[in-house]
């Protein structure tokens, strides 16, 4: 017998603004933006770097999330776009089987994370013309609270859900709302928040790192330890999600989100040791 019950989430699409609605996804996404704006003006302020070189790196990183994002989401799950309805990969809208605004929907982190390295680079050198290590260590820590709060307006989407849970699981949810790709309206894993909490933890150990620690010095390695941790983070917590879209990639028994986890997760440790090297004085 079951000695625990199943949290049901239904909750509203958004806040009603009267002729709009603010969606809550929307507002996640607004606030990890407005708050990693925040956070990386304390950094350089620190730091004693020109506070007015946080708003380029916010349009590149903003721009680099949203077109990679969106790419590697129709790149990895839904190549079929490209054939059946392009402009949708390019735009926030449908138009088959008719015209209609659709938003951004289908985001893919591992697109985010390969476009934001190049936005990034450039930023680096054309912009702020500093090692672009320097920029990756402090850009890693705002992009691991960032994540999680897209993985909380997931959840408030009821999107991205885990797998049915077995019986008397203490994480059984019920998502109503959920897409009718995800099969059965059964209790699942509430896999948006698993993947949620690890980043907010990520953010917390890089946060004291960068700020009790001489790692910031030794360029590379809090971004090399981010990607590795980040990256770990999410390739467990696959094991317990719903596959996503149509994945063509799976090997021994691996999934998509998995399988492209693992070149970050040894990048990461690649470029931890090379920061042995990479060491500049305080």
């Amino acid at each position: 017998m079951s000695h625990f019950l199943t949290f049901v989430w239904d909750p509203s699409t958004g806040i009603n603004l009267g002729p709009v609605t603010l969606h809550y996804y929307s507002l996640m996404f607004m606030l990890a933006f407005g708050l990693g704006y925040y956070l990386m003006t304390v950094i350089y302020r620190k730091d004693g770097v020109d506070e007015k070189l946080v708003e380029p790196l916010f349009i590149w990183t903003l721009v680099g999330t949203i077109l990679g994002a969106r790419l590697g989401h129709v790149i990895f799950y839904q190549p079929e776009l490209f054939r059946e309805d392009f402009w949708s990969v390019f735009l926030p809208i449908r138009t088959k089987p008719e015209l209609e605004f659709t938003g951004f929907a289908g985001l893919a982190s591992h697109g985010a994370t390969i476009a934001l390295i190049f936005t990034t680079l450039y930023y680096s050198l054309k912009i702020i013309k500093k090692n672009p290590f320097w920029v990756y260590d402090r850009i890693g820590i705002v992009v691991s609270l960032g994540g999680a709060f897209v993985r909380i307006g997931n959840f408030f989407n009821s999107e991205i859900v885990g797998k049915p849970t077995p019986e008397g699981s203490p994480f059984a949810v019920l998502f109503p709302q959920q897409s009718l790709e995800y099969g059965p309206i059964v209790p699942r894993y509430p896999t948006q928040l698993f993947e949620a909490f690890g980043y907010v933890c990520l953010f917390i150990l890089l946060w004291i790192l960068y700020n009790k620690t001489d790692k910031k010095y030794q360029q590379g390695w809090l971004f090399g330890l981010f990607f590795l941790i980040l990256w770990l983070i999410r390739f467990v917590v696959e094991f317990f999600k719903e596959p996503q879209g149509n994945e063509f990639i799976t090997f021994a028994g691996l999934n998509t989100g998995q399988i492209l986890s693992i070149p970050f997760m040894v990048a990461g440790a690649v470029i931890m040791l090379y920061s042995t090297k990479n060491r500049v004085k305080a």
